[in-house]
């Protein structure tokens, strides 16, 4: 692929419902522009941007792809993203390195859950946004009915038709461009004239988008009114201005059918048109500990700042990265600095990729997207720059993990293989993470969603790690609620040296949070002070496995208070032993209790679905925090118990049809209700037999 210069390149997300038609239009994209010869299809599993296996045997998108369109000497890098809202970390990094966002609607569903999250990423980063109102050749499609269902869920912005339909559902065949008053039937190579029953529609909408156009500039905004009339240019030039205009709110608007490719080549031309070139693209920078904004024209001349906003690793291809350049230019066979990790790193080639298809280019401009293979350190959100320059692009904030489960490797060889390769799964993935979870001794994995977690294992088993998962066990605490003292003697004499040692021991409650706390009340030399610390070490060992169940315990204070020992027998195995017992002791007769994590649960859904919400979070011991509507949607805030919110996504997506969302972060702990504590403990003692 050759080269191209800034003024000649567009960068655009397509993002959207799943199921909307996003990877059908990249098809029919690459079909007018000559770089296939057949639309690829879904069902026939044979299309460019999904071209992954598990993209393929789902039939779904599940990362982000970069497909570039040559097209009247411009390159037009379209990142198609995943629908499915599992995968909104790869939404959002592929939006914040586009220039505009193109969101696709289903001319039937209208507006979704997909649509809403998206659009909420284009507002977090101040993008620019297109509609692309797709299917229209389905049955019940209707240009009219979508365009209100956007109006509704987005109020404030202003939608401005560019094309209509000609015609819907079986008889959609072209559209009308309302700017140049031009019919564009089929793919709309050739322009046709409006149907004559279309002329009042096309000349109404026509004004509309002409003054939508002047509001973004008064010296448009003068001519219009003295001569009311604006050329093509000045209109394009003031839909330009008005979308990237926050307080306007302008969206130009578009009827297509992908998979018929009926309307492509004119939404080409919108791409090239309303799309705005990449150097007028702002971009947020780390100095120190702030944050600054680098305000465009960005040039090649500026300082290096490449974003790595995707990251894939094959065992047998090896890693490559995906790049954007937000501001100077980068060559092959150049070292260059990777600021985030502090290490240099070789670039051998520059790759253009079309889909898994990778070409080898001379050259990335300012605003290029491109890729990178075989760095050693360099993963998703890190920054390539020069040493001197040292820019290093801010990250975007993530939706945190909502779905756990809980890992076991199938063989010793996947055990010890099992660590490196989720790292490098969770580097390439911001939204992906894994710990071992010292409450429950279980290696954990964190995802967005079951979905998403079922992709990782199946990658995990690409790279060679078989993994077998459960359902998470929940990671209680054991405290205690009063103070208590206990007295142990460890006594053993077996011939020759014995053992021997006494403690006084006595616990008190902390402060929730405190942790764990050791003091000494020795007075007179009853312990010297050696065996002090071999008894500290012994509670210390007691505090892995509780009393109550074998969880952890927190939030105690244990104080040595007096005890005895023997000038021969008394050793630190002794006095570990006797610490060990007196505090066990001492803590089963503190009122001890089961401690469990309290979950912040925020769950947008439509309006209609308020009370059956509002009912199951009663059932799931859950305490509303507060309910808000905003654009539409109803928010429940809550505090509920972990235990009661482990998959909570499914059932959510049962209650609301797919159309609810929730964000979960953990807010503090505190006691299991004593009714259900019982079989808590029953459970965990019958596991630990078992084991």
């Amino acid at each position: 692929m050759k080269v191209y210069t800034t003024d000649k390149l567009r960068n655009v997300a397509l993002v959207g419902h799943q199921d909307a038609g996003k990877t059908s239009l990249v098809e029919a994209l690459l079909y007018n522009t000559g770089a296939t010869t057949r639309l690829g299809r879904i069902e026939e599993k044979n299309t460019v941007s999904d071209f992954e296996e598990d993209e393929r045997e789902r039939s779904m998108s599940i990362s982000t792809s970069l497909v570039p369109c040559e097209y009247e000497g411009y390159k037009i890098n379209v990142l198609d993203t995943p629908g499915y809202t599992d995968f909104q970390g790869e939404v959002k990094n592929a939006i914040s390195v586009a220039d505009a966002v193109a969101v696709v609607v289903d001319a039937v569903s209208g507006v979704e859950v997909g649509t809403e999250l998206a659009w909420s990423f284009a507002e977090e980063f101040g993008l620019p946004l297109l509609v692309i109102i797709n299917k229209m050749d389905r049955e019940n499609a209707s240009y009219a009915r979508t365009l209100e269902s956007l109006r509704k869920s987005f109020p404030g912005y202003k939608f401005v038709p560019v094309t209509l339909p000609i015609g819907e559902e079986h008889t959609f065949k072209g559209v009308v461009n309302v700017l140049t008053g031009k019919a564009y039937y089929e793919a709309g190579k050739q322009a046709s004239d409006v149907p004559a029953e279309m002329a009042d529609e096309v000349e109404e909408a026509r004004v509309a988008l002409v003054e939508a156009a002047a509001e973004s500039d008064d010296a448009l905004m003068e001519k219009y009114f003295a001569e009311e009339a604006l050329s093509l240019e000045e209109v394009r030039q003031g839909i330009r201005k008005a979308a990237t205009d926050p307080t306007l709110r302008t969206v130009p608007v578009f009827a297509a059918s992908a998979t018929h490719n009926l309307a492509i080549v004119p939404l080409l031309d919108a791409l090239i048109t309303y799309v705005p070139t990449p150097d007028t693209r702002a971009f947020k920078v780390v100095v120190g500990d702030q944050l600054q904004v680098m305000e465009p024209p960005q040039t090649d001349d500026g300082k290096l700042a490449a974003y790595v906003f995707k990251s894939t690793t094959d065992r047998f291809v090896g890693t490559l990265n995906y790049l954007r350049i937000f501001s100077g230019t980068m060559t092959p066979d150049t070292r260059y600095y990777n600021k985030t990790k502090d290490v240099e790193e070789r670039v051998g080639s520059l790759l253009v990729m079309r889909g898994k298809e990778q070409m080898p280019v001379e050259r990335l401009h300012v605003g290029d997207i491109g890729a990178v293979a075989k760095l050693n350190k360099t993963t998703t959100c890190d920054t390539l720059t020069t040493r001197n320059d040292g820019l290093q692009v801010a990250v975007p904030s993530f939706p945190r993990p909502l779905y756990a489960v809980a890992l076991t490797p199938r063989t010793q060889a996947d055990s010890a293989k099992m660590g490196s390769i989720l790292t490098s799964l969770c580097d390439a993935d911001p939204t992906l993470t894994w710990r071992q979870e010292a409450a429950t001794k279980q290696a954990i994995l964190e995802g967005m969603g079951e979905m998403h977690i079922n992709i990782a294992i199946s990658r995990a088993e690409q790279l060679g790690v078989g993994l077998d998962t459960a359902l998470p066990k929940v990671p209680y605490l054991e405290t205690i609620t009063k103070t208590a003292s206990a007295v142990y003697r460890h006594k053993k004499q077996t011939g020759g040296a014995g053992q021997f040692a006494e403690v006084h021991l006595r616990v008190e409650p902390l402060e929730r949070g405190a942790g764990f706390e050791f003091a000494s009340e020795i007075v007179g030399g009853a312990i010297s002070q050696p065996f002090v610390a071999s008894t500290e070490k012994g509670v210390r060992q007691t505090l892995e496995s509780g009393p109550v169940a074998g969880y952890p315990v927190v939030d105690v204070k244990a104080v040595v208070y007096d005890g005895k020992e023997h000038p021969v027998d008394s050793k630190d195995i002794a006095f570990q032993i006797a610490g060990r017992g007196a505090f066990r002791e001492a803590m089963s007769q503190a009122g001890p209790t089961l401690l469990e994590p309290i979950m912040n649960v925020r769950v947008i859904v439509p309006e209609e679905y308020m009370g059956d919400i509002m009912g199951d979070m009663n059932t799931r011991r859950g305490r509303v925090q507060g309910m808000d509507t905003s654009g539409g949607k109803s928010v429940v805030t809550a505090q509920v118990p972990l235990a009661e919110m482990q998959r909570y996504g499914n059932d959510l997506r049962s209650m609301t049809g797919g159309r609810g969302i929730y964000e979960m972060e953990f807010d503090h702990y505190e006691p299991v209700p004593a009714h259900l504590q019982q079989a808590i403990i029953d459970a965990a003692k019958k596991e630990q037999e078992e084991e």
